[in-house]
């Protein structure tokens, strides 16, 4: 896995949902691309099954559909109770279950003085692939980075994923961050850390 940054067509029929409601109201984003319109909105507490199954779907693919062990109720605390992130949905057609998502919360650079915004997750359904809805949700990204001052948009991609590398570089023009390693402590690494604690 390694880092990217960024600083500041018609869609397939496959890809249109079959359980259509009334066209919804918009938070932020409305294109119709001479097909089925494209609908992305800020997700809402009652999204929150949507947003799990997008979360496994992504795992999925990733290999490492047994890692999740995110809830409904995990995730309506943390994104809407007390929230420490974002979600953002795409619908296409005005149905009623999303096939893109995008999950950010926001950081803060000592170097530039100002926010940043990281891409947790980005998620298109397979069957909607190559039909320009991560442009759009990376479109509604930069919108959202843009009003909040944020000097960067960072995400991380697995080195495997080479389809998506390609996109981030040449559609984004990204900038892999190669020089730098993630690092990670997960919870025994966080609880070993107290005892690294000087004595009273």
């Amino acid at each position: 896995m390694f880092t990217l940054s960024c600083f500041f067509s018609s869609l397939d029929s496959n890809c249109t949902p079959h359980n259509v409601k009334q066209p919804r109201q918009l938070l932020s984003f409305n294109h119709t691309r001479n097909g089925p319109a494209i609908e992305i909105r800020a997700a809402r507490p009652e999204d929150v099954d949507d947003i799990l199954q997008l979360i496994i779907d992504l795992a999925t693919y990733e290999k490492e559909p047994d890692s999740v062990k995110a809830t409904p109720e995990l995730l309506r605390k943390n994104l809407f109770e007390t929230p420490y992130a974002h979600a953002l949905l795409l619908f296409v057609g005005g149905a009623a279950k999303p096939v893109g998502l995008a999950l950010y919360f926001f950081n803060y650079s000592t170097w530039t003085g100002r926010p940043g915004l990281y891409l947790e997750d980005l998620y298109v359904s397979p069957e909607c692939r190559g039909q320009g809805l991560g442009k759009a949700l990376f479109a509604e990204l930069g919108r959202i980075a843009q009003e909040k001052n944020c000097a960067r948009l960072d995400w991380a991609v697995l080195k495997w994923n080479q389809p998506s590398i390609d996109f981030y570089e040449k559609s984004l023009a990204a900038t892999p961050m190669s020089e730098w390693v993630g690092m990670r402590l997960e919870e025994d690494g966080i609880e070993n850390l107290k005892k690294m604690a000087p004595p009273p």
